[in-house]
């Protein structure tokens, strides 16, 4: 799952289950090998496999391929094991025109090759981009950061110097580090070609058998296309890991320190499982429980998100005169309730735009996980009423920009999307694997949960293309279990990856810190760089710990940021 900013609106349903819908590095590095032998359930690659020949490529940066052209892998490394890729040095030059962030802070790009299967590591490779703003604080340097803004299927490349407001001077003592993650963005891209149209369903069941044709078409799809049969074996969180290593190793560090926030905080949290030696500074924000699977962990945030629309509610109906939704909570809810079912029967029309059952459910889901957005969520639900009702209005802006995403194919959603599957699928279990293989137990779960659940059962249990999916994982989930220290961040009322995640994965982190904040919203750091409303309490704490390395010496409960005021 990903940061739920609303600029980064397709990333976020991508990975909430829109399946349904359209310099030089230091000459001798340290490798990523460095300290004991791993066991082969962590961060030891798979046993080798055979890859197949590709046709050469330039190493220097280039746009993504086009679609049409899909990716393409670069000739197999003539020397042993890894030595070929931890002695590359790195073209740095100007960052992509479009990363107007990057280039705004004198960020400098390059792509990382890396193998495309770590079994055989001299065969085929991948190319990864990466962007790096030095740090101004010479004296004092600290190391590389690398952030993580989620998904799978998020581009990071700019993410650090997104978030480099937020660490303030802590900043300066780092070079910050951007990457897309394999096959995401600059990084060997995967496409899988745009979806069929949509045909409009009539009923929750009808709906429910297209989103299974759908996910079978998607899995065929994304296996034919292009090259995409030799890339998609390969796509797993713990190749990622594998990757963020390697560009450790080039850069020449010893160590990592890192920032991610939904899916890239498990990601950090699989890096310091596989890779602990290597971890410094570890902050990993909005984690998942690693004691389930991602289905399950979806699944477990449906009561979460029908608890966050009551809380709406409650706002809302004490607002009754600006939004005229209902004068309770139970009329909020019953106003919200009685439009899902009439999307239920059929597409409802607003603009030029059509909405179906999926698209309302992903929309509702995503605005009522961060309480800032109380407003355009009531005046988003006006809206949809009005025009249920048959009158003749048209979108809210902020609700035009979701509709955009559904109506609108683009290459870039399509390998947002599907790369985001790729890592779904692969996974052998956490963090983002272990879908059941039967299409009918999702429907039996929507029903199960319908009861309690009325408007988000269908997306908590939506199908993903993974019980189509053409290949096997090849490793299984990480089992997360370790005393690397690092500091954990969750808000209380997240109802995208439930508050109960995060004290799970707190105890099997033994050298965790739990920063707690009391307030509905995905990700606790750093909001204000998103327009939100700053946590101060927490901001300090990872400030402090990427300044000194101290993590504070109890777990900290912040209030609510009104509370502080």
């Amino acid at each position: 799952m990903t940061h739920p900013r609303t600029a980064m609106a397709a990333t976020a349903i991508a990975t909430a289950g829109l399946v349904v819908l359209t310099g030089t590095a230091a000459a001798s590095p340290p490798q990523p090998s460095e300290g004991p032998r791993p066991r082969p359930s962590e961060g030891s690659p798979p046993r080798p496999s055979a890859a197949s020949p590709s046709q050469p490529s330039s190493r220097r940066s280039s746009p993504p391929p086009s679609p049409s052209q899909g990716s393409t892998l670069s000739s197999p490394v003539p020397s042993p094991g890894l030595a070929g890729h931890l002695g590359q040095r790195l073209e740095w030059g100007a960052c992509p025109a479009g990363a107007t962030e990057l280039i705004k802070a004198g960020a400098e790009c390059a792509q990382v090759t890396a193998p495309l299967d770590y079994g055989a590591p001299g065969g085929p490779s991948i190319r990864l981009a990466i962007s790096r703003i030095k740090a101004k604080d010479r004296a004092h340097r600290r190391g590389v950061l690398l952030a993580n803004p989620g998904g799978p299927g998020g581009p990071g490349l700019d993410y650090a110097a997104h978030i480099r407001t937020a660490m303030k001077d802590a900043a300066d003592r780092y070079d910050l580090i951007g990457f897309d993650p394999r096959f995401v963005g600059r990084s060997t891209p995967i496409y899988c070609g745009i979806s069929p149209k949509a045909q409009p369903t009539h009923s929750r069941r009808e709906a429910f058998e297209a989103s299974v044709r759908n996910a079978r078409d998607t899995a065929r799809r994304c296996h034919e296309h292009g090259n995409n049969a030799a890339l998609l074996p390969h796509a797993s969180s713990r190749n990622v890991a594998r990757d963020m290593d390697l560009i450790r190793a080039v850069l020449g560090e010893r160590r990592l320190s890192y920032y991610g926030i939904s899916y890239g905080a498990d990601l950090g949290a699989v890096y310091a499982q596989l890779f602990p030696r290597h971890a410094d500074r570890i902050v990993i924000d909005s984690v998942t429980d690693p004691a389930m699977t991602q289905y399950e962990n979806f699944q477990a945030a449906g009561a979460a998100q029908e608890q966050g629309l009551d809380e709406w509610a409650a706002w809302t109906a004490r607002r009754a005169g600006d939004y005229r939704l209902g004068r309770t909570p139970r009329q909020v809810r019953a106003t919200v309730e009685s439009l899902s079912a009439r999307v239920d029967e059929g597409p409802l029309r607003i603009g030029e735009y059509t909405l179906d059952a999926s698209a309302l459910g992903l929309i509702l889901r995503q605005l009522v996980g961060t309480e800032e957005y109380d407003d355009v969520l009531a005046r988003a639900v006006r809206n949809l009423v009005d025009a249920a009702a048959g009158r003749p209005v048209e979108p809210i802006p902020e609700l035009r920009v979701w509709l955009d995403v559904f109506n609108t194919p683009s290459p870039d959603l399509d390998n947002q999307f599907n790369s985001g599957n790729a890592i779904f699928c692969g996974d052998g279990g956490w963090p983002a694997g272990g879908w059941p293989s039967d299409p009918e137990r999702y429907w039996r779960d929507i029903e199960r949960a319908r009861c309690t659940q009325p408007v988000f059962a269908a997306t908590a249990n939506a199908i993903f293309p993974c019980p189509f999916w053409k290949t096997e994982p090849r490793e299984p989930g990480v089992d997360v279990r370790n005393r690397v220290p690092l500091l954990l961040l969750q808000a209380k009322r997240d109802n995208n990856v439930p508050y109960a995640g995060a004290v799970a994965m707190h105890r099997r982190l033994k050298g965790s810190r739990l920063v707690s904040a009391d307030l509905r919203s995905h990700g606790v750091y750093g909001r204000a760089a998103d327009g939100l409303t700053p946590v101060p309490c927490a901001d300090r704490v990872v400030n402090a710990y990427l300044r000194t390395g101290a993590l504070p010496a109890t777990d900290i409960d912040c209030p609510h940021p009104e509370a502080t005021r």
